[in-house]
């Protein structure tokens, strides 16, 4: 092949034009001035025939010389049959995934919550993930995602296994679920090393068989009367959201965070949205006249969005001031355990179904009849539960006797 090109000429030269340089390769120059390489070439499989760019003119560019090794290299390629086009693109998306498979494992978990924070049902949650990860997960955070295995898993959640078998429990699975993003976005490749069913199984023992069951002291339902005639005349708002909290039998961040929209005192009906909600379905309560009466004195002094407005603005009052009422009153007890206290009281003193308390208890009921018949909430039912329960709360128990002696009622 007779090369038609000088270095000199092609230095000089500004005339517009396609000069050929001989096997296919050809020197462009534009009238604005620009020059650049094109080597022009027939497709092997389609018989199309394409121009491919080998970059721009200049002495920190691509030389005549540089051209006429692109040319050979290009040449060479279409004797396998290749489009050398698309060989670059295959080429450069390689070298992209190769780059992109050395994010580390921290900045994929990053990736993996900002990608699912929308379905998750508040802050919390995305905050609870982020701390387990960045706290039980943090010999792996500066790892790059393709190169974990089974052993650097196992080495984080040994330290942890046995001690704190929930959280160790839930890291794994996180770490599961960030893995197995990494691997669909073909950032890694292989078995994910965290599963547990045929890997991790094999070196950790079951949750099931070292996970210490710690059931809540709940105060017994004798003694509500007495705790509710105390926690009254504490007459805080931390007071009254733990009032609201047992009267409705709800969780500790259910009554923390209510919010006036959610409550409608004519209809005596409070609806918790799915996403403030454990199981994540809306919640109906009906409230008692105890509870419409606490809600109203509340409702004159407001001027929050929040039943019960917390120091920070625009920001509930915490779950720890109930909880630190709770061990101030009754020492050993715990919050969250009133609804235990509730359950123990419907079931063992009242003749209300099941199913009527668990749907008290926004529990999901798991045998299709009773979910079925309990469809409809069971509002009614569920109204005068409520009724006896407030009532019942306002009641102290003669611990040497089986009489009640009633006390004064919420005004």
């Amino acid at each position: 092949m007779k090369e038609k090109l000088t270095a000199g000429f092609c230095l000089k030269t500004t005339k517009a034009g396609r000069y050929s340089d001989g096997g296919n390769l050809h020197f462009l120059v534009k009238p604005d001035g620009r020059k650049s390489w094109v080597f022009r070439f027939v497709d092997p499989v389609t018989g199309n025939r394409q121009d491919m760019g080998l970059g721009r003119y200049g002495k920190h560019y691509v030389t005549l010389a540089k051209a006429r090794e692109a040319a050979a290299g290009v040449r060479t390629i279409l004797l396998d049959f290749k489009n050398p086009i698309e060989e670059r693109k295959r080429l450069l998306r390689e070298a992209r995934e190769n780059i992109a498979n050395q994010l580390t494992f921290g900045q994929c978990a990053k990736k993996y919550i900002a990608a699912h924070r929308a379905k998750w049902r508040n802050a919390k949650h995305t905050q609870q993930w982020e701390n387990t990860l960045a706290t039980h997960a943090a010999d792996l955070t500066h790892t790059p995602v393709g190169e974990i295995d089974s052993d650097m898993v196992f080495r984080c959640l040994e330290k942890i296994w046995y001690d704190k078998t929930e959280t160790a429990t839930r890291t794994r699975q996180r770490i599961e679920a960030v893995l197995n993003w990494a691997t669909a976005r073909k950032l890694r490749h292989g078995d994910n090393p965290a599963r547990w069913k045929g890997l991790l199984d094999a070196l950790l023992p079951s949750p099931a068989d070292i996970k210490k069951v710690q059931h809540r002291s709940a105060l017994p339902y004798s003694e509500i009367g007495g705790f509710m005639a105390d926690l009254r005349e504490k007459n805080t708002l931390a007071g009254k959201a733990l009032q609201l909290q047992i009267l409705t039998n709800t969780r500790p961040g259910e009554a923390c965070e209510a919010e006036w929209k959610e409550i409608d005192l004519n209809r005596k009906l409070w609806v918790i949205p799915g996403e403030r909600m454990k199981a994540g379905k809306e919640h109906m309560i009906p409230l008692s006249p105890q509870m419409v009466n606490l809600l109203k004195t509340l409702l004159l002094i407001s001027n929050s969005d929040y039943v019960f407005p917390g120091l920070r603005p625009n920001k509930p009052i915490t779950t720890a001031a109930g909880m630190k009422l709770v061990k101030e009153l009754r020492p050993g007890f715990t919050q969250h355990s009133m609804r235990s206290t509730f359950r123990d009281w419907a079931g063992e003193t009242t003749a209300y179904p099941r199913e009527v308390i668990e749907m008290a208890m926004a529990h999901q009921l798991k045998d299709k009849a009773e979910a079925a018949y309990a469809r409809g909430n069971l509002i009614d039912k569920r109204r005068r539960l409520m009724r006896d329960w407030a009532n019942y709360c306002e009641t102290i128990q003669n611990q040497q006797a089986d009489n009640v002696t009633e006390i004064r009622r919420a005004k």
